[in-house]
């Protein structure tokens, strides 16, 4: 029997990806992929480094809630992501909040696919970056439209081939479809009020039971040291 030959190596695909997000300045060190990106800050930073107006990371909590992880991806999902044509399966959401073994890098191969395509667009027109919608503040991800064309993209995920127009409220001769478009951005701006509201009472109720935690240790620390004084005496 011929013996076994060495076993292969890491595929050529990842080591190639782990290249490419080395290039992309992390707030913090990498070291276990699936924990690392999943509350979803980091690939909000890799969003951000080659597409700054996409992307405000204030929005991003880093946390170890797997619902404030699943919060994250949801409003990375619809108001980053979407940008960049790729929408993420509900399924893959949770996998990701969860730290499941091997979504992360098919996040990432998903997500650097869309962006050397844009980068691609881009260069093709003359270098001139994509257009993107004017407002950049915390209600400025508006995703006006809905998706015309979908297909299959990799794991579920849907790529929406239709073009989004951005209509710019008081402009000259707006009519029904302008004022509808200008609804449907009112309505995504309200939603990602909504989102940003969650997060903040979230956190305060974090702060809440940090708080409470403090009190009890310093009650407790009380107790003890009223203890040793009546020994004392």
């Amino acid at each position: 029997m011929a013996a076994e030959g060495p076993e292969p190596g890491p595929d050529a695909s990842l080591v190639s990806l782990y290249r490419w997000l080395d290039t992309v300045p992390l707030s913090r060190p990498r070291r276990n992929i699936a924990r690392d990106f999943s509350d979803g800050v980091l690939a909000a930073e890799v969003v951000k480094f080659f597409f700054p107006s996409l992307v405000e990371l204030h929005s991003f909590v880093p946390t170890s809630s797997t619902a404030q992880k699943a919060a994250n991806w949801g409003h990375l999902n619809r108001k980053v992501l979407s940008k960049l044509n790729l929408r993420l399966p509900e399924e893959m959401i949770q996998a990701l909040a969860r730290s499941r073994p091997g979504t992360a890098e098919q996040l990432l191969q998903l997500l650097r696919d869309k962006i050397l395509q844009r980068q691609s667009n881009s260069k093709g027109r003359g270098g001139k970056p994509p257009a993107e919608p004017a407002a950049l503040d915390e209600g400025g991800y508006l995703d006006t439209g809905q998706p015309n064309v979908r297909s299959d993209l990799g794991r579920g995920c849907i790529q929406d081939g239709s073009a989004r127009v951005v209509t710019v409220p008081g402009q000259p001769g707006a009519g029904p479809g302008d004022m509808r478009q200008q609804l449907a951005e009112r309505e995504q701006a309200l939603a990602l009020a909504r989102d940003t509201i969650q997060i903040l009472q979230a956190k305060v109720g974090r702060l809440e039971q940090l708080l409470l935690l403090k009190n009890l240790r310093i009650d407790d620390l009380s107790r003890r040291l009223q203890q040793l004084q009546g020994h004392r005496r």
